[in-house]
């Protein structure tokens, strides 16, 4: 009986070792699911990184590459995040360019309201960086689409996440 697909997330533990990432993705392409989000980094110890993975799949294909994962030798630990709570965010970039004055301070103003950071700007241009969960992010993408889509530029980072301690930041 075939499930339903739904979102799920994923988190690698793996030996930091050149080829590993391609090794992985390699995993995944061949069972042709398509990778939302992965990011890699190096974990508090220099010879271990952190994998988090995001994805849409049934359950009995899921299952498969989470079986594969294990049996591979560069993999130390897998876990399945997706129904733990955890806390996640990632991280996006959002540069407006070409902006009038009373623009700018809208931009000022909104980045406020939002809860995000302005990183860098001068007389015509910012750069926002927002820190927060998918679905944040997605509404902080959707209102500066809807006003400076045509002198925008957005960067979305994968999301990292951790297991909670005591509650769940989804």
């Amino acid at each position: 009986m075939q499930t339903e697909a739904k979102k799920r997330w994923i988190s690698l533990y793996v030996e930091n070792d050149v080829g590993v990432l391609a090794k992985i993705s390699g995993l995944f392409s061949g069972k042709s699911y398509n990778l939302q989000s992965l990011t890699v980094g190096e974990t508090e110890d220099p010879t271990v990184s952190r994998m988090t993975i995001s994805l849409t799949g049934d359950d009995k294909t899921f299952e498969q590459i989470k079986k594969q994962l294990n049996r591979s030798v560069e993999v130390i630990k897998v876990l399945d995040f997706t129904e733990l709570p955890i806390h996640k965010k990632e991280i996006l970039f959002i540069k407006l360019r070409s902006l009038k004055k009373d623009e700018l301070e809208d931009v000022f103003r909104s980045a406020s309201v939002f809860g995000i950071n302005v990183s860098d700007y001068d007389k015509a241009s910012v750069i926002l960086e927002s820190i927060k969960t998918e679905s944040e992010n997605d509404d902080v993408l959707r209102y500066y689409k809807k006003n400076f889509l045509s002198r925008m530029e957005a960067v979305r980072g994968g999301a990292v996440a951790i297991e909670s301690v005591s509650r769940s930041d989804r």
